[in-house]
């Protein structure tokens, strides 16, 4: 008889592209975006949390080199009627949906906010991931710029709620009917022109990494690089070149300087000269709340998500240097972006449904922060562990945290093997415990309980002298009835 062969066991590791959070990392995020959600409650976005699988269709084609389905997306198909659902990609088209949906029932303009993971069905590489955090605001329903101008201002205020300082981060303002304008002078307006049009964008994108003549070479005939690997280009003539260049050149050194610029690159142009208009609506608007140019600032260098986008686009900086992988200084970089998508809800309804929004990099943001040093390591505290010195007492061990946590005090009763000690207080140590009770039979005859600093203990421990642990005890005896108080004046000494 053949022998049965047995079935290998499972790794334990998640899918390629997708990571475990732990602890810190969890609660920093949700302590983050409860801090987020205050800013955007506060200025009239309520809540809402859409469905985490929505279908293929009402997702629609807008992940980039998306031709079949399950492109882009983790999709799968019902066996019942063949349809395709998928896990959503974003926060933004799910709204579409939802909007279409209930939008007799809906106040317009509808404004809401969302968080919550999205997924990707991208390849992987180091710091991207397949399922991450989005946090969006979106106004649907508002087709006046005073829209865009909010999000632009609450987005401020955001960056600075969570602990970004004024002048650590920029809002960049632009507008992508100013480009189709610049586009349409320069003689890239049409279909025909679509592919030199699209080297055009992605020359623009990368002016940062290749500066300018970098940039000129990709809209002319091409560039080589370092390693001898040939990029086409767009194919430009030099007056075609200039008009682009004069573009990425138009940042002046006040609003009125960089419109002007622009108003004169794009005369002729309709679609172009709105562009310009609804920029110096922008620029008013966010000067009059008081957002001066080092928080909002018009900047014709972004050119983010302007397939995607009709109107006016966003996008937040930080600014702030770090160091890269090979230890040259950097910007931080974006943290979030958005704008006007007039054409997503249209799908459904038929109708073009004005909508503006902005999508903070959670991730991005959350390591900003720690960069920063502005996170609390409140939340990384672990609880206080109640120690077992008898088993058959665990209802006297119960009633201690019970106190303590009616108290507001994070604290547990260890469920381990109680008959090691010391693996009690390794439990505690692992844990980040600040502190350890401890009641023993003695104590529990005396009345008293005896309570462990285990975080100066940890200091002490480094490099005190015998005087100096003499003179400050980690371990104090109270009484009984005493508990909670004590624990409470021993955290507010650790938290000095």
């Amino acid at each position: 008889m053949a022998k049965v062969k047995k079935a290998p066991k499972p790794k334990a590791l998640p899918p390629k592209g997708f990571r475990d959070y732990f602890g810190s990392e969890v609660t920093e995020r949700a302590a983050m975006l409860r801090q987020i959600a205050d800013v955007y409650h506060r200025y009239g976005f309520d809540a809402l949390e859409s469905s985490g699988v929505e279908t293929v269709e009402a997702l629609g084609k807008f992940l980039p080199d998306v031709d079949r389905p399950n492109e882009g997306v983790f999709a799968w198909q019902e066996d019942e009627d063949a349809t395709w659902l998928a896990l959503r990609y974003d926060l933004t088209a799910p709204l579409a949906r939802v909007y279409a949906q209930y939008r007799n029932d809906l106040p317009t303009p509808y404004r809401r906010y969302a968080m919550g993971p999205v997924w990707r069905n991208e390849k992987p590489g180091p710091g991207r991931y397949r399922q991450f955090y989005q946090c969006d605001a979106d106004t649907v329903g508002a087709p006046s710029v005073a829209a865009d101008a909010e999000i632009c201002a609450m987005l401020a205020d955001t960056l600075e709620a969570v602990g970004i300082d004024r002048g650590d981060y920029i809002i960049r303002v632009n507008n992508r009917k100013v480009l189709n304008g610049v586009m349409e002078v320069a003689g890239l307006a049409g279909d025909d022109k679509a592919a030199e049009r699209g080297i055009v964008l992605r020359a623009i994108d990368k002016l940062d990494r290749l500066g300018l003549d970098g940039v000129r070479d990709l809209l002319g005939e091409g560039r080589k690089d370092d390693s001898g690997d040939f990029t086409k280009g767009a194919g430009l003539d030099a007056n075609q070149a200039d008009i682009i260049v004069g573009f990425m050149g138009a940042l002046g050194a006040t609003a009125a300087d960089t419109l002007n610029t622009l108003r004169s690159l794009v005369d002729g142009s309709t679609v172009g000269t709105q562009g310009v208009d609804e920029l110096a609506q922008i620029a008013d608007l966010v000067t009059a709340q008081g957002y001066g140019p080092d928080r909002i600032v018009i900047d014709p260098s972004v050119v983010r998500g302007l397939g995607y986008y009709t109107g006016p686009v966003y996008e937040a900086e930080l600014t702030f240097e770090i160091e890269d992988e090979k230890g040259r200084p950097r910007n931080f970089g974006s943290v979030a972006g958005g704008g006007r998508y007039d054409d997503l809800v249209k799908r459904f309804t038929g109708q073009e449904v004005p909508a503006t929004g902005v999508s903070i990099g959670v991730d991005r943001l959350l390591a900003a922060l720690r960069m920063k040093g502005r996170i609390s390591g409140a939340e990384d505290q672990g609880p206080v562990v109640v120690t077992v010195m008898d088993k058959n007492r665990m209802a006297d061990y119960q009633a201690m945290v019970g106190e303590l946590r009616t108290a507001g005090i994070r604290a547990e009763v260890y469920l381990g093997n109680p008959k090691n000690f010391g693996n009690q207080l390794k439990y505690a140590d692992k844990r980040g415990s600040p502190i350890a009770i401890i009641e023993g039979g003695d104590e529990k005859e005396k009345g008293i309980v005896q309570i462990k600093d285990l975080i100066l203990g940890a200091e002490l421990a480094k490099d005190a002298s015998l005087e100096e642990w003499k003179a400050r005890p980690n371990q104090v005896e109270v009484h009984r009835e005493g508990l909670v108080e004590a624990v409470q004046a021993m955290l507010a000494a650790q938290a000095q």
